[in-house]
């Protein structure tokens, strides 16, 4: 009983200290743009013992992509307050162009993790210039106070729209109009048009179950992100090689109406 209360204790505890405000995890993001925009990790404000990863990979945080200069043409960030995390998109179509997706959790207002998927030649449907042509084209205002959807809601869409992959039959909560920019290829786009489209993904060749979900949630904009591994995609692994993926949701009304998707491959186009 006493080994119980304690552990009960030591989550709300552990809740409790996660906690922190959206003015500083915005700030915190800025300085992570700056620093990627440079290459210094050392303006940004680290735990002794901070984790770093790329595509699911632990590596030196030195010897990672935040420490390369990049020229970021655009950005955008959603904030969870209760996690005190963040994510962030960026698009560079400049010198080496990449997408990439980081998603940075805080403790006692500095960094103690650091995980990316960093897309770029040869990625599935890369192409960093059509990714900052359509980004720019969406819009993802804050909602308004009284009509947020909960934690739970933004949460579940995504899932249901990756579990949908392992199960054609489950209802995804799909709106219209809904696009999906996946790498740099738009589903609901003619020509430089954007156009009424439901996002409904085709069956895959096998039933696909997406493990080792992450989630960054944000109920102000209406948004979730989540890291994952998209399995059967890369034909140079096993089939239950998980390929590092994140999937970025723009949900209103419990309805998702943007999708951003970027896959790393091992080969190039994974070898489809």
């Amino acid at each position: 009983m006493l080994c119980s209360v304690s552990l009960s204790l030591l989550a709300v505890a552990t809740t409790a200290h996660a906690a922190c405000s959206r003015a500083f995890l915005q700030e915190a993001t800025a300085a992570y743009l700056q620093a990627q925009s440079v290459g210094k990790v050392g303006i940004l404000a680290l735990t002794s013992n901070v984790s770093y990863a790329e595509n699911n990979t632990p590596i030196d945080i030195q010897k990672g992509v935040i420490s390369e200069a990049i020229a970021i043409d655009f950005n955008r960030s959603i904030y969870d307050t209760v996690q005190c995390a963040t994510f962030t998109e960026l698009t560079a179509t400049q010198q080496h162009p990449y997408v990439i997706h980081t998603r940075i959790l805080y403790s006692d207002e500095k960094i103690r993790a650091i995980e990316s998927v960093v897309t770029d030649t040869g990625d599935w449907a890369f192409n960093a210039t059509g990714h900052l042509y359509w980004t720019k084209q969406e819009v993802w205002d804050p909602i308004p106070e009284g009509k947020r959807d909960s934690r739970a809601v933004l949460q579940a869409a995504g899932d249901a729209y990756l579990d949908q992959w392992g199960a054609p039959s489950l209802a995804v909560p799909l709106g219209t109009p809904c696009a999906r920019l996946e790498g740099g290829f738009y589903t609901a786009s003619t020509g430089s048009t954007l156009q009424a489209n439901t996002c409904k993904m085709g069956a895959f060749p096998q039933p696909l179950k997406v493990g080792d979900r992450r989630y960054i949630i944000d109920e102000e904009l209406g948004a979730v992100d989540i890291f994952n591994g998209f399995p059967w995609l890369e034909q140079s692994k096993p089939a239950n090689y998980s390929t590092p993926s994140s999937n970025l949701f723009k949900v209103h009304e419990g309805l998702i109406r943007y999708i951003h998707e970027i896959t790393v491959c091992a080969t190039p186009r994974c070898g489809l």
